[in-house]
């Protein structure tokens, strides 16, 4: 990655050396953790990590996509460098998914704005190279006057393939000579899964000793406040190893696919369970909205208007979306549902 100016660092703190940029600050881990003076730092790091996890969008120091003052660097870079170290003290899966995933979303933001800033070719082809070096998605501009972007057909299939919506098909895009052609918009989001799993493999990688001191207080309050994210524990051995699955990872706070929480929730639906018992199991998903997990889940059960009731996957489907994990007890089934009964 190309060296990054201060608008840059401050934007995407995850792709600078934040511990180096730290020391070169003349501060240590220790010093936030003990002088009152830096515990604004801390206190914003902490608040961060809270609105992620709720899904409020985090109010930054940066006006116009470029930072205020000379206060405004430190604070941004400081808070998401202490806002990681939080993290990995915590240790909790679920803060971490969802811290990763508001900041992918932030940074789409911003990549967004600097692919359209065609004035500016330095900010232009940063993004660029930020796209390309976490995704390898090849960018090229059509025309600097224009919002519109191209990218081989190749990438654009092997990064769209989780997007469900009718838009994202190839067929209702503009292909011409082996290339997709794209929004600047639709270029950023195409890379937010990358972005978050580079943020959250940044903070699982992250070398700290157990604890820091002046860092216990802090770690304790994020650790009770994730509480709130905790759902109900569904294990039962009449349950096929596919949705065993499912529901592990929601569990774990790690991020289950659209094709996923199909099957979850039509299984669950199918052997009778009551939406209102179905809901709370992805409260832990990192990208969880209340009002919209319930609007899915009556929109499988046909209670959204459409009118149609959605059914379990087969077998068959379920294998295609690399969603199945059978064993022994499968055996004769051909879809889900069955093994309950096969089990009685």
């Amino acid at each position: 990655m190309k060296n990054l100016g201060q608008d840059e660092m401050a934007k995407y703190p995850f792709l600078a050396d934040a511990g180096q940029y730290l020391k070169d600050q003349g501060f240590t881990l220790e010093q936030f953790g003990s002088d009152p003076d830096l515990k604004l730092f801390v206190d914003k790091a902490i608040h961060r990590i809270r609105s992620a996890a709720k899904g409020i969008p985090y109010k930054s120091d940066i006006m116009d996509n470029e930072i205020r003052d000379d206060a405004t660097l430190p604070k941004e870079v400081f808070s998401f460098l202490l806002a990681v170290i939080l993290l990995k003290l915590t240790g909790i899966n679920t803060l971490i998914r969802r811290f990763s995933l508001a900041e992918a979303r932030r940074a789409e933001e911003y990549l967004q704005k600097d692919l359209k800033k065609m004035s500016d070719e330095d900010k232009d082809e940063l993004a660029i190279k930020i796209i390309y070096d976490l995704s390898s998605i090849t960018v090229k501009k059509t025309d600097k006057n224009e919002d519109k972007f191209f990218i081989p057909v190749s990438d654009y299939l092997v990064h769209s393939v989780h997007f469900h919506e009718k838009e994202w098909k190839l067929i209702n895009r503009h292909v011409e000579k082996g290339n997709v052609f794209l929004t600047s918009h639709q270029v950023a989001r195409l890379v937010r899964s990358e972005l978050s799993s580079f943020i959250s493999k940044k903070i699982f990688s992250v070398n700290t000793p157990s604890m820091i001191i002046g860092f216990q207080k802090p770690v304790e309050e994020l650790a009770s406040f994730a509480k709130i994210f905790s759902v109900p524990t569904m294990v039962s051995t009449e349950y096929p190893p596919c949705i065993k699955h499912a529901i592990e990872v929601l569990e774990k706070g790690e991020n289950l696919s659209h094709s996923g929480r199909f099957l979850l929730g039509t299984y669950l639906m199918g052997v009778g369970k009551p939406i209102d018992q179905i809901a709370p199991l992805f409260k832990n998903a990192p990208d969880y909205n209340e009002k919209i997990t319930m609007y899915q889940l009556n929109h499988l059960k046909g209670s959204s208007g459409s009118g149609t009731k959605y059914k379990c996957p087969s077998c068959e489907r379920v294998k295609s979306k690399d969603l199945c994990f059978a064993t022994s007890d499968c055996d004769g089934i051909i879809n889900p549902i069955q093994f309950k009964k096969k089990r009685v």
